[in-house]
């Protein structure tokens, strides 16, 4: 499976290459094709911000190569550098509240930068950890998709119809995707019949970003209303509602993009079951439930705004751009240390107890 992975390889988000950190501008997407070149700690704080690229794995990565940036810089400037540093770990800290992997991200560049010992060079270090880390959730993506295709494969090993939601394939991670790269693997071993994809109001990363990675590998996919997902569980014989996370506290509360929650809740009530794909970065041990996990709220103008014109009516827009999922209403959460069915706090902890399987 890794190798059919490997082959199917076609599309990526983000590119290190001639001491910059080049992404793929995802507001863009499909009509456009467009890089991005960044430079500076505060350029790629901007880019994350402002949505050029997203999904927890990507701006864990990107903002590791933030710090690369920064550095870079700040020595270039002289005086106490490390301390002027600390700039750029706050801003790149401050983009975006909810996806634990962008701290988890910043906490390995900064431990990497304590352990830097007489006679390395601090910039190359830097280096060597962001590439690490963004190398790291390749290998983990394709882990995740062998075992989430193997889960899919012990309860039904005849093609089936899969839900998901959000963006959570190449453009989200360093690699093959996480709910999407089970997806992919699933597709390459028979297990597909069609992939129903919601179009993941109101950025619509299910319609112009899911939707095009599939239709580009041959997935068979069909784009949805996010508000039509209960009634295709109930007549289009969907077996999975498969999406990724941007944080899972130490209970196996699941954080994730606004409307996860009400999918889990129907599925449940359909006997669909429910798959959680994500890196052991984005697992937050620190939290005790999902309770604790601060949610981001954005502009309401995303909401009540069209392609930059008015077409609400003139109103208060409540715009939460994600949720919290309860342990409960989870049969699998999917790691690259393992799966864990049923989670609750005992069972996240032996797993994070594990070595990495790949």
């Amino acid at each position: 499976m890794r190798e059919q992975l490997l082959a199917a390889e076609k599309v990526k988000a983000i590119d290190w290459r001639d001491g910059m950190l080049h992404l793929l501008d995802q507001r863009l997407l499909p009509a456009e094709e467009n890089w991005l070149p960044y430079d500076s700690a505060e350029g790629v704080a901007q880019a994350i911000r402002q949505m050029v690229v997203r999904g927890a794995p990507a701006i864990g990565i990107s903002a590791a190569y933030g710090v690369v940036l920064g550095a870079r810089a700040r020595i270039a400037a002289g005086g106490d550098w490390r301390a002027a540093l600390e700039a750029d770990f706050k801003v790149l800290s401050e983009s975006r509240p909810t996806a634990v992997n962008l701290f988890w991200a910043l906490n390995r560049m900064r431990e990497r930068l304590e352990r830097v010992r007489d006679g390395e060079t601090p910039l190359q270090a830097l280096e060597a950890e962001a590439v690490s880390i963004h190398e790291s959730d390749r290998e983990a993506n394709l882990t995740m998709a062998q075992l989430g295709m193997e889960l899919i494969r012990k309860h039904q090993g005849s093609p089936q119809a899969l839900l998901t939601h959000c963006n959570t394939g190449a453009l989200a991670t360093g690699g093959f995707g996480t709910a999407l790269g089970v997806i992919r693997a699933a597709h390459l071993d028979g297990l597909v019949e069609r992939v129903y994809a919601d179009e993941t109001r109101p950025w619509l990363q299910g319609a112009r970003l899911t939707a095009w990675e599939l239709a580009n590998e041959g997935v068979p996919v069909s784009l949805n209303a996010d508000a039509a997902a209960a009634h295709l569980m109930k007549t289009a014989g969907i077996t999975w509602v498969i999406v990724g996370a941007d944080r899972i506290t130490a209970n196996g509360d699941v954080a994730n993009k606004i409307g996860t929650y009400q999918l889990a809740v129907n599925a449940m009530h359909h006997g669909v079951r429910f798959m959680v794909v994500a890196p052991s970065s984005t697992i937050d041990m620190s939290l005790e439930s999902g309770d604790d996990i601060p949610i981001e709220e954005r502009d309401g103008s995303e909401l009540l705004d069209l392609g930059g014109r008015r077409v609400a009516a003139e109103v208060h827009a409540v715009n939460p751009v994600f949720d919290v999922t309860p342990a409960d209403l989870i049969d699998a959460i999917v790691t690259e240390k393992g799966v864990v069915e049923r989670p609750d706090a005992a069972k996240m902890a032996q797993l994070m107890c594990r070595k990495r399987l790949h």
